[in-house]
């Protein structure tokens, strides 16, 4: 019995490679899209009605960050442990349950422990998500760089969904007379969640994994990879800064309600979107070529609301990060693909998934000290948009392994 029901699967996502991507996509929907970046919808809500300053604000992102972080520690063994597939689902209800706990209560130090045990579990469905993509480009060799595109773009469709639900479930609590409008917002996308992972479960059941006694069995020597590592940590140092507080600078600027929705409806479309625009050149670069022209334009994107308030201008910001900033993702996914033996894509993916996280553990706390001290978000902004133009100049440096040893 075990032969044919393997050979089903199998046949499956053959045939249909761009439904599993996109089933799995929703990983990264939950992961990022909802349980990180709709929290840039709440920071401004949650800090006037708790009466936080931007430190306090940006330090839930560094909590999530820190969760993060912790939970890439322990995926590996865990992931020997349990498998792939069921620390994928375990991590997506997981995540869903901590979204609705978020609902519940308004202590502070309360919130900030939800966040790093969010920040925790979503490392599982990112990480052995990111496993299963590569296994299934390993498949489709020529979609390879669409494929793992299309995976990590899935974080727009959290976004896009959240840009609604968040204002209309406010609305909606706040026409109830409920006291704190914010909490509706939690409780609906943890919500959400959990449907996105009612869907995103069968399809990523059929996506063969390593053994578990595989995971973790390669290795390589992380100072191969220094330049690539260091600059992908600037990179999360940089891009976290732009996510967990634009939306504030916007409202800080005026802009109206109906526009920041567009904003961000825009932004989430534009990340979906990413995984056409970029495929060819994960496809084709072998070192850090991909994430050094990344991280570039994300420079120039985050300085763009730093320097202008001009909504044209504001706009293009949002379309040309929201189009570059998941693909940077999928840039060392590929990295690790075209440079490692699969038996060693486990190390791989979760040392870049640490480093990742190290460099978002700092950048919120930074961006909203700098904002606090300064009287406003552009100075933070501005750090960030220098910390992404060093992260390209160090990911430039990175060379295939391949060149390396010869």
């Amino acid at each position: 019995m075990p032969e044919p029901i393997a050979a089903t699967q199998r046949d499956f996502i053959v045939r249909h490679p761009l439904l599993t991507a996109l089933a799995l996509s929703l990983g990264t929907a939950i992961a990022l899209g909802v349980a990180r970046f709709s929290y840039a919808l709440l920071l401004s809500p949650m800090r006037a009605d708790l009466g936080w300053p931007y430190l306090i604000a940006g330090g839930m992102n560094t909590g999530n960050a820190l969760g993060y972080l912790l939970g890439a520690l322990v995926t590996p063994p865990l992931m020997r442990r349990f498998g792939t597939h069921k620390l994928l689902i375990g991590g997506a209800l997981a995540t869903a349950f901590f979204i609705i706990l978020s609902g519940l209560f308004t202590d502070t130090a309360t919130l900030l422990a939800l966040r790093i045990v969010t920040g925790a579990v979503s490392a599982f469905i990112f990480i052995s998500g990111g496993i299963l993509i590569s296994r299934l480009a390993a498949l489709h060799p020529q979609r390879a760089g669409f494929l793992l595109g299309l995976f990590y773009g899935g974080s727009g469709i959290g976004i896009v969904a959240s840009a609604w639900l968040v204002p209309a479930t406010m609305a909606a609590a706040t026409a109830h007379g409920v006291a704190h409008s914010w909490q509706w917002a939690w409780l609906a996308m943890g919500l959400l969640s959990l449907v996105a992972t009612a869907f995103m479960a069968p399809p990523a059941l059929r996506i063969p994994a390593l053994p578990p006694q595989a995971h973790g069995a390669g290795h390589f020597r992380m100072r191969t990879l220094s330049f690539g590592l260091t600059g992908y940590f600037m990179f999360g140092l940089g891009y976290i800064g732009y996510m967990t507080f634009v939306i504030a600078l916007l409202k800080e600027q005026g802009m109206a309600a109906p526009m920041i929705t567009l904003f961000y409806t825009l932004l989430g479309l534009a990340v979906m979107a990413s995984s056409r625009l970029w495929a060819g050149m994960l496809d084709k670069f072998k070192g850090g070529e991909s994430l050094a022209i990344l991280n570039a334009l994300l420079s120039v994107a985050t300085l763009l609301p730093a320097v202008t308030a001009a909504p044209v201008a504001v706009f293009i910001s949002g379309l040309l990060f929201g189009g570059v900033f998941l693909s940077a993702v999928a840039s060392t996914t590929a990295l690790v693909r075209h440079n490692l033996p699969p038996a060693s894509w486990s190390l791989g993916i979760s040392a870049f998934t640490i480093v990742f996280a190290a460099g978002q553990i700092v950048g919120p706390s930074i961006v909203g000290w700098i904002a606090d001290r300064s009287g406003g978000l552009q100075q933070g902004l501005l750090f960030s948009a220098l910390s992404l133009l060093v992260g390209a100049l160090l990911a430039w440096r990175q060379r295939p392994l391949h060149l390396l040893q010869n």
